[in-house]
């Protein structure tokens, strides 16, 4: 299968490209970041209580060592990792993976472009 081709030619599967646009736009006029990582929620009663949820997506993710879990903070939350940082880099430097308008936010940060002087 020729690179391009293949659905994870950027590091992430499609699904995995849109939980990450979906934790990294605006969330109530706010702008996330990702030195911040993703906010988890937490069982609330039963077996797992007080354990974070982890969907399906964010358990591939740790698997691969893309992000790590860090369950310390309240709430907990889900960090990349230096090889998952490499490949959010690739990810978002992809018009066709992310909107550059939409996430200069998280390109700045990134360093992928430069951030605007005030």
């Amino acid at each position: 299968m020729s690179k391009l081709n293949d659905p994870t030619a950027a590091g992430f599967t499609a699904g995995e490209r849109e939980y990450i646009r979906r934790e990294l736009d605006m969330f109530f006029s706010t702008y996330p970041t990702v030195a911040e990582g993703f906010m988890l929620k937490t069982w609330r009663g039963g077996p797992e209580s007080g354990k974070p949820k982890l969907s399906p997506i964010a358990n591939g993710l740790i698997e691969r060592g893309l992000m790590r879990l860090d369950t310390g903070s309240r709430p907990p939350r889900l960090f990349f990792t230096t090889k998952g940082l490499a490949e959010l880099r690739a990810m978002m430097t992809d018009r066709r993976f992310a909107d550059p308008k939409k996430f200069q936010h998280i390109r700045q940060e990134l360093g992928i472009d430069p951030v605007p002087e005030s």
